[in-house]
């Protein structure tokens, strides 16, 4: 018979099944429509190509043939050869953008996907399901931010080992990062900074619980300990923003997941820039990677409305996001900071002399010291010593002992 010199699939081989009692008259054309999951109309253009072909109608019309979609064979050839030469190891997501971008070559994703299976030069990813239980989304926009850093070889070798550290909207998804040479209180308040620059002040910050979040000190007398401020939890207390410390690195699993993203197509981004120091890699992540990640991957938030909030008139941020110190003030007003005498100027203030200023370390380098809310006017001295004398710092010296 004819069918018996077809190879059909098993698919087809239950439509002829099923389309062989309704030639026969025994099925009527809706019982096969229901059965084939057809329409009836389907189902009569089937019986008529049945009635002229044989049990060849059943045989897909392209079986054999080239789809009429199928790109062209030299197009897909050019487009293995980039790939080949200039991305090797990028998904077929990032490569088809970047042949489309660089080189003006034009493939699907999953095209490119096929293409590079048949050539050996990409693998099926297989993901093992895990269990989680989901944290929905904050409803505004700046309602919470997540917060981490991941150390990472960012340059593949071709510099030194630095530290991404970002925030993340929990509602929206959108990041501000930045590279540094590691994970320190300073880094995370100068993305802080820019965050509340570009955005305003979010309700909440949301990390793991890092020294540099959370601290703790025994109790004298006690076999306890009791949390006590870090120079970051002061900071978001003077700021109004909420710190919530996370139990598991799962709980913050948005800013982990931007890692995996970052891991991926900023290690790629940097390697087509030829970026070798902080600087450049801080170029091609503020020019290329923020701006693509902050236009293809944020989401609407469930409400309109934005939860940050604007400075106050009395928020100094460059003050607040600063390290701060308590230093004494000595009998000749000096006061001693970093191994270094530093001589305050006059005006004194009733209580100045004998009593505690802060000393605020700023981002720019500057170095400021406050005193009840006014800044005192200060300069580095040379220490003073002279024999049989005591050290001080820049005023006389004592008198020498009898």
């Amino acid at each position: 018979m004819e069918k018996d010199r077809i190879e059909m699939s098993q698919r087809e081989r239950d439509v002829l099944k099923v389309m062989s009692l309704v030639l026969s008259g025994k099925r009527t054309q809706a019982e096969a429509a229901r059965l084939l999951g057809r329409s009836e109309r389907q189902v009569r253009r089937m019986q008529r190509r049945l009635e002229q072909l044989g049990d060849a109608g059943v045989v897909h019309r392209l079986r054999g043939r080239t789809s009429n979609n199928a790109v062209d064979q030299a197009v897909g050839c050019e487009a293995v050869s980039l790939y080949r030469r200039h991305y090797l190891g990028f998904g077929p997501t990032l490569a088809r953008e970047k042949l489309a971008e660089e080189h003006q070559v034009l493939v699907s994703v999953e095209t490119l996907r096929g293409l590079l299976l048949r050539a050996g030069l990409w693998q099926r990813q297989r993901h093992r399901d895990k269990h989680r239980q989901r944290r929905e989304r904050r409803a505004c926009f700046g309602e919470m931010a997540q917060a981490d850093a991941s150390t990472h070889d960012w340059l593949e070798g071709r510099g030194p080992i630095l530290t991404l550290v970002g925030m993340i909207d929990d509602a929206t998804g959108r990041i501000v990062c930045g590279f540094f040479g590691s994970e320190t209180t300073e880094a995370y308040m100068e993305v802080l900074r820019r965050w509340i620059v570009r955005h305003g002040r979010p309700g909440s910050w949301y990390s793991d619980r890092h020294g540099i979040f959370r601290a703790e000190e025994k109790v004298a007398g006690y076999d306890q300990k009791r949390s006590v401020p870090t120079q970051f939890s002061r900071a978001l207390k003077e700021l109004g923003i909420e710190l919530i410390l996370a139990n598991s690195p799962q709980a913050k699993g948005r800013v982990e997941r931007l890692w995996g993203t970052a891991q991926d197509r900023l290690v790629k981004e940097l390697r087509l820039a030829g970026a070798r120091t902080m600087e450049q890699a801080n170029a091609v992540l503020e020019g290329k990677f923020m701006p693509w990640f902050n236009r293809r991957c944020v989401v609407k938030a469930a409400s309109g409305n934005d939860a940050h909030r604007p400075l106050g008139q009395r928020q100094d941020l460059a003050a607040i996001l600063s390290l701060q110190q308590m230093r004494h003030v000595a009998n000749d007003y000096t006061i001693r900071f970093e191994n270094q005498v530093y001589q305050l100027l006059p005006p004194a203030h009733a209580g100045q002399r004998g009593g505690n200023v802060v000393v605020e370390k700023r981002a720019d380098g500057t170095m400021k010291v406050r005193f009840k809310g006014r800044y005192l006017e200060h300069c580095r001295v040379e220490e003073v010593k002279e024999e049989d004398g005591e050290v001080l710092g820049g005023g006389a010296p004592h008198p020498p002992r009898v």
